[in-house]
């Protein structure tokens, strides 16, 4: 999918006799749920790539920053969902 494509998200939802998952999970994911994920990331790929595109500074997508952030939230760290993937696939082939 290119940045310029159309989008499409794919509503139907079928069983499907042979699963794509890994076969020693517990999930079962139809095409249509992996067209969709499959969308979504491409999708965001594009954004990113988007917000960091100088061209784009005013058209483009634009990151929101809040002008008065909340103090509660002053420690917070956002979570690396890739990070952590890595290390529970890791701790998957140790075990």
């Amino acid at each position: 999918m290119t940045c310029s494509s159309t989008p499409r998200m794919v509503l139907n939802y079928r069983r499907t006799s042979s699963p794509r998952s890994p076969p020693n999970t517990n999930e079962l994911f139809t095409p249509a749920h992996e067209e969709n994920v499959r969308f979504i990331h491409d999708t965001w790929q594009c954004v990113l790539k988007d917000i960091k595109s100088p061209q784009n500074s005013e058209r483009g997508p634009q990151e929101y920053v809040e002008k008065k952030p909340n103090p509660s939230l002053h420690s917070f760290t956002p979570v690396d969902l890739t990070d952590i993937k890595k290390r529970n696939t890791q701790n998957s082939k140790k075990s």
